[in-house]
């Protein structure tokens, strides 16, 4: 069986600078650089509840941004085979990070909320039903063990 691949690449950079050293938890820097080729560059942190800033992107904000990132591409291209009309696609989306009693931590639960605000002339149900192939179809959400829960909400002009 063959397989189609395709590679992504990220450069993360941290070095020690004036804050502290790694001999001390509490003190070294969390800031770190992640350079993917041709973009711009992402300044990050740990979360302000692990001593990062809380002025920058943290790997867990971003965990739960790519996964409601790749549900709503998912949904559009969906949308645009099906000739659903969507003219607006926003997502209050929210990690759950659960710490068991051995202190592992893991994003048990991305819950998406994207309200989808189509033209009068498409079908509400229809649309409805693309958030679920969706899911499926988002190779974000395929790749990890994360419980993803869809509330979606499809809105038209006239009943926003």
């Amino acid at each position: 069986m063959g397989y189609e691949v395709d590679y992504f690449h990220a450069r993360l950079e941290w070095v020690e600078g004036d804050q502290g050293t790694t001999l001390d938890y509490g003190a070294y820097s969390r800031t770190h650089h992640v350079k993917c080729p041709e973009k711009p560059e992402i300044v990050m942190s740990a979360a302000p509840q692990y001593k990062g800033s809380p002025i920058l992107h943290n790997p867990e904000e971003l965990f739960t941004a790519s996964i409601a990132s790749c549900q709503m591409l998912t949904y559009l291209a969906l949308a645009a085979f099906t000739k659903i009309r969507v003219l607006a696609y926003t997502d209050d989306a929210e990690g759950i990070l659960k710490v068991d009693n051995r202190k592992k931590r893991w994003i048990t639960r991305v819950i998406l909320r994207p309200k989808i605000l189509i033209t009068e002339e498409s079908d509400p149900e229809k649309a409805l039903s693309l958030v679920e192939r969706a899911h499926k179809q988002c190779f974000i959400a395929s790749s990890v063990n994360t419980e993803i829960i869809n509330e979606a909400e499809i809105l038209t002009p006239s009943h926003p």
